[in-house]
């Protein structure tokens, strides 16, 4: 009999469950998002190499954004820098990079959609008016003096606004009382950390974010505004923050310990990988950077990673030379 003989029958409920089956898959995308203001320090090898690892070892996407909106802190060529670092550790990125200079226009209009929401409101309080947090709402009801308002602050609620971390546990704040009302537009006209970064992680689809806890009180304030422009809420993971003799957190503000590419990249990669509790052999630290990225892909454990942050190895410190990255 051939084959045109016999009929054909589709089994339209297992097409169906298929289908269901195939939207609730969802693609994991995580990033990292450096500022150009200095080169990578090894702090910035332990939040680049965590969200990498995270996103891929679960065959997710790993995706590069340049933080450049503030063009005061900006260091020229400072991006190709950082992205030549990334390669120089095999931390390869998918897809193009995006630079958040190139995005102003797309903030402007969030900007414009709040307005007319009524949930942002014009301030003129300098920065030493209102030291400390949190903001007392000076200027909710009109600006508090004859000063030209010059930034925007968004107005927040006594709702408690809690989420669950991959690493720091249960973490939530009641913004009203906690932070108070924040700045989404600087009175210097740069577009705010908080509403730059909620904008950028949902136009790039981002699922979650690996990023220090140094920055763990300032995703309530990013869920709030995910909330209020119905996006999704991410995934988040606060790693353990490496900090100096002094237990001041590795920054480049600090002159903190730069990273030195001419030195064996398996040396930094092997010290990351202890810092952030995996357990690598010490004679990874001699391997090419390529072995030790495999060797993490395959053995990364979230459920390793310590939640306090601390000093790392003494054996960085006394390698390593001091720069001024700003």
């Amino acid at each position: 009999m051939g084959i045109s003989q016999y009929p054909t029958v589709l089994n339209y409920s297992l097409l169906d469950g298929l289908t269901n089956a195939f939207d609730e898959i969802i693609m994991v995308i995580g990033r990292f998002a450096p500022t150009p203001s200095g080169p990578l320090h090894f702090g910035s090898l332990i939040a680049a190499l965590g969200s990498f690892l995270h996103s891929r070892s679960k065959g997710g996407e790993w995706l590069i954004r340049i933080d450049d909106l503030d063009t005061v802190r900006t260091i020229p060529g400072m991006d190709a820098e950082i992205l030549r670092t990334l390669e120089h550790f095999s931390l390869t990125w998918d897809g193009e990079v995006l630079y958040q200079s190139s995005r102003t226009s797309f903030y402007q209009e969030i900007i414009e959609q709040f307005i007319k929401q009524g949930v942002i409101y014009p301030c003129s309080c300098s920065r030493k008016e209102v030291s400390g947090s949190p903001y007392p709402g000076t200027c909710r009801n009109g600006p508090s003096s004859k000063r030209a308002a010059r930034s925007l602050r968004i107005r927040t609620t006594d709702q408690l606004i809690q989420f669950h971390d991959q690493v720091q546990g249960e973490f939530g704040q009641i913004l009203e009382t906690e932070t108070g009302d924040f700045i989404i537009k600087r009175a210097d006209g740069f577009v705010a950390y908080h509403l730059a970064t909620v904008v950028d992680d949902a136009s790039q689809g981002v699922t979650e974010v690996v990023r220090g806890a140094d920055l763990l009180d300032s995703t309530p304030r990013q869920i709030y505004l995910q909330k209020l422009l119905e996006y999704s809420q991410l995934e988040y993971t606060h790693l353990p923050v490496a900090t100096d003799e002094t237990g001041q957190k590795l920054s480049k503000s600090n002159g903190t310990l730069a990273l030195d590419t001419k030195r064996s990249p398996g040396y930094y990669l092997y010290l990351a990988l202890v810092f952030l509790g995996q357990n690598p052999p010490q004679d990874l630290q001699y391997e090419k950077s390529k072995t030790c990225i495999e060797w993490g892909l395959k053995h990364w454990d979230i459920d390793r990673i310590p939640a306090q942050s601390s000093r790392p190895s003494n054996a960085l410190s006394s390698t390593e030379n001091h720069s001024e990255t700003g």
